[in-house]
C-alpha cells in the first residue's frame, strides 16, 4: 500500500480503484444472497422485497405457508428453509435475483456454491445474543468466499437490545467493521422509523407502504450528528481525502460519502448496517435503494473471483435440481456471453453438453425463456455432465474452478428400500440427492453390507428421506449404521484340522496343522508356511491360505478377526482324494476350533474427534464427551474463530453416531465436529457380551 494517494495491491487499493471508476459497480441483473441464522426472517424479507417491488400483489406469511420461498413440502412441514429458494424482481429499472439460503447449520452447505456467484449478500439477523454464534458461522463463510455483505437488523420493533449494543455484540463475529447506516427514530422508546446517516434525513415507517420523510427534531439531530461522524470516521480509514476533511472539520460532499460507501463495500472493507421489520414491510425500500446504488455488480464479482470472461458464454453452476420424474436442471449465473437454446457448454473435464431449455425459477416453478445474458441467474436443462460448482464455457478454452468442498458428514443412516423391486430405483435416487445437496454423501460399506446416507445432522437426514418419498415415491427403511467391531485373540495354539469324506468314487481328504498366534495391534493378518518333506504338496498350499483367510472374515464372536498370524506347519494328503477344496475345508476346521481356543476378545473402533464449539459451551461439550466414554485430550482456541474452541478427544465409534444431536443441543445448534479412525481397543464385560449376543457369536473371553 502506498503512503500517498497512489494505492498498491490490497483491499485498500481495490477500494481506490472502485472509487476512481476503474471497475464499473454493476452491469446486468444483480444477484443477491439472503443469508442469516435459522428463524431470523430471511424468507419473510424475500417476501417483503417481492411485495414492495411489485413482483407480488400481496405479502405472504411463513406461518400461514403462503410465501414464495419455502414452498417445498418439507420446508412447510418443518417450518424452516431446507433448500435454496430463488426469486426475481425489478426495482427502479434494474433486475434482481435473490437467492434465499437456509440458515440452519445442517443446511448451510446449500450456500457454498452460491456465494462465489453472487454480487453481495444481505445478512439477516436480530438483536439476540443467543444467535451470535450462528451469525458467526455465516459471516465466516462469507469471508472465506470474499463476498461483500450488508447487515439487515430485522425485527427491530421487537428487540429489547439497542442498535448500538447489538452492533457491539455482533462486531466480534464480523471480520470487517460493521458501519451503522441508520439509527432508529423512537417514540416513547418504541422504534417508529429511522434516520439515514448518509442522507441526513428522518423517515417514519408506514406498514407495508413507503416511509414518510419528516423534519429532524433537535434531539434527533443531536443523535444523528454523533452517529454520522462515527460512520464517516470508519469510511475515512480507507479514504485519505475524507480523513483530511474530518480533521479540518469540513463537511464532506454527500456524493463523496456515497462513493465511499459503494467502493468500500465492494472491496469488502466494511459492512453497512440497516434496520427494519420484514414482517411489517418496514425498511424494505431503503434496503433496496442501498442495493441499487451501493452494491457491487458482475464486473466486480469476476474481478474478485479471478475469472476473466471474454466474449464466449461463461456460466457458474450454483445448484443442481432433479425432479421426481423430470429431467436435470442446472441453476447457473451467467458471467459472460449469451446463452440460448442449443448453446454448447463445456465443463472443466472437457465434456460438453447442449443446453435444452432455459428457465426462470421461482422456488421450484420453472418458466421457459428465450435466452439469458450476463448477470442473469437461470436454470439450464439437460446439462447431464455439469456439476454444482463447475465453470462452463462456450469457448474452446476450459476454465477451471476450485472443486466444491463438501462438508465433512457428522451423522449417517443405513438405508434400504422396503420393497426389493425398488433397490435399483433407490440407488439412483440417492445419487441424485447427493448431486443436489452438497451436504449429503452416499457410501456402500461392503464389510457391513449397508448403504449409508451421510449428512449434516438429524433434521438434514430426515428431510432427505422425506424427499425420497415425496419426489420418487420410495418407501425407505433407515436405522443407525452398524459399528465396525472386530475381534482378535489373546492366546496361541497349534491346531490340527482334517477333512475326510467318502461317498463313492473319489473321496475328499485334506489334513493340516496350523499355528495360530496373536500379532501386535494394527499388524493385520498374515499367513505363512513351514512345510518340509512335502507333507502338504505345493499345489494345495494356496487352498489352505484361502481357507484360513475365509475363516478370519467371521470369528467365534461373530466379527472379522484381525491381527492374527497363521502358519501351516504340517499335514498329510492322499494321492487320489486330496484336492484344493479339501485342503480349504481342512483349514476352515482348524481355524474354527483353533480361534475358539485362543481366548477371543472383542475390539471396538476408537475415533479421534475434533469438536468445534463456542467457548462458553466448552464445559458442556466436555461433559458430553465424558458421558459417552470419551477421553478428552485437550482443548484450545480455534484459529481464526474469535470466541470459539476446539476440543480434541478419543471416543468409541459407537458413541459418535448421534453425537452431533447432543452437541447442537448444547450450543444453540452451531457446534460441529470431524472424526477419523484412530485405533481398536479391547472391550469386555457386560457391554461386550451384549454386542456379541446380538451378533450371534459365542461369549467373549
Amino acid at each position: 500500500m502506498g503512503d500517498d494517494g497512489g494505492r498498491g495491491p490490497g483491499p485498500h487499493g481495490e477500494a481506490e480503484t472502485l472509487r476512481a471508476g476503474g471497475i464499473r459497480p454493476r452491469d446486468g441483473a444483480r444477484s443477491i444472497a439472503l443469508v442469516g441464522p435459522f428463524g431470523s426472517g430471511k424468507t419473510t424479507l424475500l417476501e417483503a422485497i417481492l411485495a414492495r417491488t411489485g413482483a407480488l400483489t400481496r405479502q405472504g406469511s411463513v406461518t400461514a405457508g403462503t410465501t414464495v420461498g419455502d414452498a417445498a413440502p418439507e420446508a412447510r412441514a418443518h417450518g424452516m428453509s431446507v433448500e435454496l429458494n430463488v426469486a426475481e424482481t425489478r426495482f427502479m429499472g434494474d433486475d434482481y435475483v435473490f437467492l434465499d439460503c437456509p440458515g440452519s447449520a445442517e443446511f448451510l452447505a446449500e450456500a457454498d456454491a452460491v456465494l462465489p456467484a453472487v454480487d453481495c449478500a444481505v445478512v439477516v439477523c436480530e438483536a439476540d445474543p443467543r444467535r451470535l454464534a450462528s451469525v458467526q458461522l455465516i459471516l465466516k463463510r462469507l469471508a472465506d468466499a470474499r463476498v461483500p455483505y450488508l447487515l439487515f437488523l430485522n425485527k427491530i420493533d421487537r428487540g429489547d437490545v439497542g442498535v448500538r449494543d447489538t452492533l457491539a455484540m455482533l462486531q466480534p463475529a464480523s471480520p470487517v467493521p460493521l458501519v451503522l447506516r441508520q439509527i432508529p427514530l423512537r417514540d416513547n422508546g418504541r422504534p417508529v422509523g429511522f434516520i439515514d446517516l448518509a442522507l441526513e434525513r428522518a423517515f417514519v415507517w408506514r406498514e407495508h407502504a413507503p416511509s414518510e420523510m419528516i423534519p429532524l427534531t433537535d434531539d434527533a439531530r443531536a443523535a444523528e450528528v454523533g452517529a454520522r461522524f462515527a460512520m464517516l470516521e470508519r469510511l475515512a480509514d480507507y479514504d485519505d481525502d475524507l480523513m483530511e476533511s474530518l480533521i479540518a472539520d469540513l463537511e464532506p460532499p454527500r456524493d463523496r460519502v456515497f462513493e465511499d460507501l459503494r467502493a468500500e463495500l465492494a472491496a469488502g472493507l466494511i459492512s453497512p448496517v440497516f434496520i427494519g421489520s420484514a414482517e411489517r414491510g418496514n425498511g424494505i425500500l431503503r434496503l433496496m435503494k442501498a442495493l441499487r446504488h451501493e452494491a457491487p455488480g458482475l464486473a466486480v464479482l469476476t474481478a474478485r473471483t479471478g475469472v476473466a470472461p471474454g466474449a464466449e458464454p461463461l456460466v457458474r453452476v450454483v445448484k443442481t435440481l432433479h425432479g421426481g420424474h423430470g429431467g436435470k436442471l442446472s441453476l447457473v449465473r451467467v458471467l459472460a456471453g449469451t446463452i440460448e437454446d442449443g448453446t454448447v457448454l463445456t465443463g472443466p473435464d472437457g465434456v460438453s453438453d447442449r443446453v435444452s431449455g432455459i428457465y426462470r425459477l421461482t422456488g421450484r416453478d420453472a418458466v421457459k425463456r428465450e435466452a439469458a445474458g450476463p448477470g442473469d441467474t437461470v436454470a439450464l436443462g439437460k446439462l447431464e455432465h455439469a456439476r454444482t460448482g463447475d465453470l462452463l464455457t462456450g469457448g474452446r478454452v476450459l476454465v477451471a474452478a476450485p472443486a466444491l468442498a463438501r462438508p465433512a458428514p457428522v451423522m449417517a443412516l443405513a438405508v434400504r428400500a422396503l420393497e426389493r423391486r425398488d433397490e435399483v430405483k433407490l440407488s439412483a435416487a440417492l445419487a441424485r440427492a447427493a448431486e443436489e445437496d452438497p451436504g449429503l454423501a452416499v457410501e456402500t460399506d461392503p464389510d457391513l453390507g449397508e448403504t449409508l446416507l451421510h449428512g449434516q445432522g438429524e433434521m438434514h437426514l430426515r428431510v432427505a428421506l422425506e424427499r425420497l418419498q415425496s419426489r420418487y415415491g420410495l418407501n425407505v427403511a433407515s436405522q443407525p449404521p452398524s459399528v465396525a467391531y472386530r475381534e482378535t485373540i489373546r492366546g496361541a495354539v497349534t491346531q490340527p484340522g482334517r477333512h475326510k469324506k467318502q461317498s463313492g468314487g473319489h473321496g475328499q481328504f485334506g489334513d493340516v496343522v496350523l499355528e495360530i498366534a496373536p500379532l501386535p495391534r494394527g499388524s493385520g493378518n498374515r499367513f505363512a508356511e513351514r512345510i518340509t518333506g512335502g507333507a502338504v504338496p505345493r499345489q494345495y498350499i494356496p487352498g489352505v491360505e484361502t481357507g484360513v483367510m475365509d475363516s478370519l472374515k467371521r470369528g467365534p464372536l461373530g466379527f472379522p478377526v484381525v491381527d492374527v498370524a497363521v502358519t501351516l506347519t504340517d499335514g498329510s494328503y492322499h494321492t487320489v482324494d486330496s484336492s484344493d477344496q479339501a485342503f480349504q475345508a481342512a483349514a476352515r476346521i482348524a481355524m474354527r476350533d483353533g480361534l475358539a481356543a485362543c481366548r477371543p476378545v472383542l475390539l471396538e473402533p476408537i475415533e479421534r474427534v475434533e469438536i468445534h464449539c463456542p467457548s462458553e459451551a466448552t464445559a458442556r461439550v466436555n461433559a458430553i464427551v465424558a458421558s459417552r466414554r470419551g477421553q478428552i485430550l485437550g482443548f484450545d482456541a480455534r484459529a481464526g474463530w474469535p470466541g470459539w474452541d476446539v476440543v480434541e478427544a478419543l471416543m468409541p465409534a459407537s458413541e459418535t453416531g448421534d453425537l452431533i444431536v447432543d452437541l447442537r443441543s448444547a450450543t444453540q445448534g452451531v457446534a460441529g465436529f470431524a472424526r477419523r479412525f484412530d485405533h481398536l481397543k479391547e472391550l469386555d464385560g457386560r457391554a461386550a457380551e451384549t454386542i456379541v449376543s446380538r451378533r450371534g457369536g459365542s461369549r467373549a473371553a
